[in-house]
């Protein structure tokens, strides 16, 4: 989510804009009404809060302190928090520009407004050229949104490895196709597919709910449900009666990607809600952490977590979504993590995935089984790439030993894109007992040979054209560091072809691949 994460980075936006609060056009909202100043009239704690469909609340905080003709305070909108840097004018009417460091990267966001008898009529772009979200913001109580203090971080440890996730993790997820619109139906529909359609004979087992499923916390501090899910426990229940496994999301922050509620300070609290609910696979994504830790708090951070699973004595699958910050592959092991994003958001097109893809080279000594490099989730499927790219996509993603987490619709796909996900010969690359990920071994414009060491001593050779031209690449066995004589099989075709000796040519259309297996 993604928050999109997505998630996992889910509700990305780019540096320096402004950003959507995804809201309806107008809200007039009845809260708490705190004591005005008679002189400094937008002194106080505005709220905006807007109703979502699944029965919680997205509430966006501004509290503002005017001295004259000067506005300073802090914005606090989903997984973000900024303090105000810019402002121009007065109650009648005022701009206000927030900032925040993410990482080493700045935010900001941008509001206009005014006051209008007691209330804030405010309004914000995500992009200087959008139409403007038109907002009405009312006085909350002082406090109300300020985010809670910083929990102190334990000391670095190696957290046990749990033993999960020998070959790389495969299944589903939910935001590609459903991002907010996920529910209780449409998971048990998404099982009831995998199950049938032959993902489930091919290896996919975790059906993974992304972000929007939380609502606030009980009396004892427990994690709700929202409406959408009415009892997580029957849900996982019916997913585990399907032969597969059921997947959530958090994060470490006191609001995930959406502005939903987060793990932060009841991390084990948590961990047993979801063991209690039955859930085998959490996504941890970084998001509101931002607010109160440094990138460099990372791994202590993630260890909390992982500490946190391994004491319910669940088997649950850890995967880190913090988009490949501080060089995770080196430290994601230790803190439990089976698998780690190595980059942002992944979108359905050409260019998203082959940068996303083609730009894991250098990775490939932190895969081994156990703990997986992970490029994001598939899009194979979702429509906005053609057949030949989404086998693409497949091939590359087997090639580097990543997670296999389908991303579209499965109950309504074609038999073309279903072949895709259930290349058993593919799949067979991407879950190898061995998990060395490959590597580029040649490469020459637009054209790269890439291989991957299998169980056994065979090999697994992908041969890509990254051009929009048809391309004719000659493939050498000196190129890959192997001689001799080899059976060649062509995993898309399904069949053993004829090899003429230590190096032949090959088509490759393009945007596409020949993927090869050989043995002895």
């Amino acid at each position: 989510m993604h928050a999109r994460h997505h998630h996992g980075q889910h509700f990305q936006f780019a540096v320096a804009l402004t950003i959507s609060l995804f809201l309806p056009a107008t809200l007039v909202v009845a809260l708490v009404t705190a004591q005005q100043s008679p002189t400094e009239p937008l002194n106080g704690n505005w709220a905006v809060r807007t109703p979502n469909s699944d029965g919680t609340f997205r509430t966006t905080y501004l509290n503002l302190k005017q001295e004259g003709a000067r506005i300073t305070g802090t914005i606090r909108v989903t997984q973000f928090y900024y303090r105000i840097a810019e402002s121009t004018g007065g109650p009648e009417g005022f701009a206000i520009t927030g900032s925040m460091m993410d990482g080493k990267s700045e935010r900001k966001v941008q509001y206009e407004g005014k006051l209008v008898g007691g209330e804030l009529h405010i309004s914000t772009r995500r992009r200087p050229t959008d139409k403007p979200t038109e907002m009405v913001a009312v006085r909350a109580p002082a406090g109300e949104g300020a985010l809670p203090p910083r929990n102190p971080l334990p000391a670095l440890r190696k957290v046990p490895d749990n033993g999960l996730a020998r070959t790389p993790p495969m299944g589903w997820n939910s935001w590609n196709k459903f991002a907010s619109r996920i529910d209780d139906a449409t998971v048990r529909s998404i099982g009831d597919a995998m199950a049938n359609n032959g993902m489930k004979a091919a290896g996919y087992l975790y059906i993974n709910i992304d972000d929007t499923w939380e609502a606030g916390r009980d009396a004892k501090g427990n994690i709700q449900t929202n409406k959408k899910f009415p009892d997580m426990k029957a849900l996982a229940d019916y997913v585990h009666s399907k032969g597969l496994k059921l997947g959530i999301y958090s994060s470490p922050g006191p609001n995930t990607c959406a502005g939903y509620e987060g793990s932060y300070g009841h991390e084990e609290q948590d961990a047993r809600t979801y063991a209690a609910w039955g859930i085998d696979y959490l996504k941890y994504d970084w998001c509101g952490a931002r607010t109160l830790y440094t990138d460099e708090e990372m791994p202590a951070i993630y260890q909390i977590m992982g500490d946190a699973l391994l004491k319910t004595k669940r088997p649950i699958v850890y995967s880190l979504c913090q988009y490949g910050r501080l060089d995770v592959w080196k430290w994601g092991a230790d803190v439990g993590g089976n698998l780690w994003r190595t980059t942002g958001d992944i979108r359905d097109a050409w260019d998203s995935m082959s940068r996303i893809g083609f730009g894991q080279n250098e990775l490939a000594p932190w895969a081994k089984p156990g703990h997986w490099n992970d490029p994001d989730m598939l899009e194979i499927g979702n429509g906005a790439m053609t057949e030949t790219e989404y086998k693409t996509h497949m091939s590359l993603w087997s090639m580097l030993a990543a997670p296999l987490l389908a991303g579209n619709d499965l109950r309504n796909m074609s038999p073309e894109i279903l072949a895709i996900l259930t290349n058993h010969d593919v799949i067979a690359v991407d879950q190898d007992k061995d998990g060395k990920q490959g590597k580029q071994v040649w490469k020459s414009g637009d054209q790269e040979i890439w291989s991957r060491p299998l169980a056994g001593g065979a090999f697994a050779m992908g041969v890509f054209n990254r051009a929009t031209a048809e391309a004719k690449v000659t493939l050498k066995w000196s190129d890959i560091g192997i001689t001799g004589k080899w059976r060649v099989r062509d995993l898309w075709l399904h069949q053993d072809i004829e090899w003429p000796g230590p190096q032949s040519s090959i088509t490759v259309p393009p945007h596409g691949v020949v993927m090869l297996r050989l043995s002895h």
